[in-house]
């Protein structure tokens, strides 16, 4: 990677104030002074230190979040706060993305990345990660509905759904329940719902894939993914 891009990645500023701190021999690799920011450096072998301050290039994010509702989940909307917004602006550097979305009034486990392997592995729906939620539902929910989800139920397209597992944690005039998914249609937890003739009337995800959303996490608050969090993702 050249040195220059290296350093503004990292946010050491823009490639003009790479010049001057390039020129003033702050910037040095393997303690030399190097005046060139079109050197190519290697960030696995070599040392970089800025005013004597060694930079740690990483490549990735991965960012958990307990996304709030009234937020979308975008890079940029022109009309309305998205989880990009929620984030500090030294995050911004490294362009990250949530992988998958929540609807506006959907609150819950939100993975910010920009690591589009593994974004893709994620949401690829031969992989079946699965995604599990808590819902309030309008009405009461029944064995009839776990039977009905367990053998998928036909959406208002036409679309038949995978099974999803329906537990009931309270059914009565407004219902509890976590419904777990192995795909992520538009809408589809509040479709598979209405297909049955009930309302969800309040909805979070609670995981995805190995990875259950912190509950210290107030909405809107985020953290960085431990190393074993980090690794279940990529090896389970």
């Amino acid at each position: 990677m050249r040195l220059d891009k290296l350093l503004s990645n990292m946010g050491y500023g823009s490639r003009k104030e790479m010049k001057k701190w390039l020129k003033s021999g702050a910037v040095t690799v393997d303690g030399k002074p190097v005046k060139d920011g079109k050197q190519q450096v290697n960030t696995e072998h070599q040392t970089v230190t800025v005013n004597g301050e060694e930079v740690h290039y990483r490549e990735f994010i991965y960012l958990m979040m307990n996304k709030p509702q009234g937020v979308i989940s975008a890079t940029e909307d022109g009309l309305h706060e998205t989880v990009i917004d929620l984030i500090d602006p030294d995050y911004h550097l490294f362009e990250p993305f949530p992988v998958g979305r929540l609807d506006k009034d959907t609150e819950g486990f939100m993975l910010l990345t920009n690591d589009g392997a593994l974004a893709h592995d994620l949401l690829s729906p031969k992989k079946h990660v699965a995604k599990t939620y808590y819902a309030k539902v309008a009405g009461a929910v029944t064995q009839d509905d776990i039977e009905a989800f367990k053998n998928g139920v036909t959406l208002d397209d036409g679309y038949e759904t995978k099974p999803g597992e329906l537990v009931i944690l309270h059914s009565g005039d407004t219902s509890e329940i976590e419904l777990t998914i192995t795909e992520g249609k538009f809408h589809q937890v509040k479709r598979m719902f209405q297909s049955v003739g009930k309302e969800v009337v309040f909805l979070k995800r609670l995981s995805m894939g190995p990875l259950e959303l912190d509950p210290d996490l107030e909405p809107g608050e985020y953290r960085e993914l431990s190393e074993e969090e980090l690794l279940l993702l990529q090896n389970r």
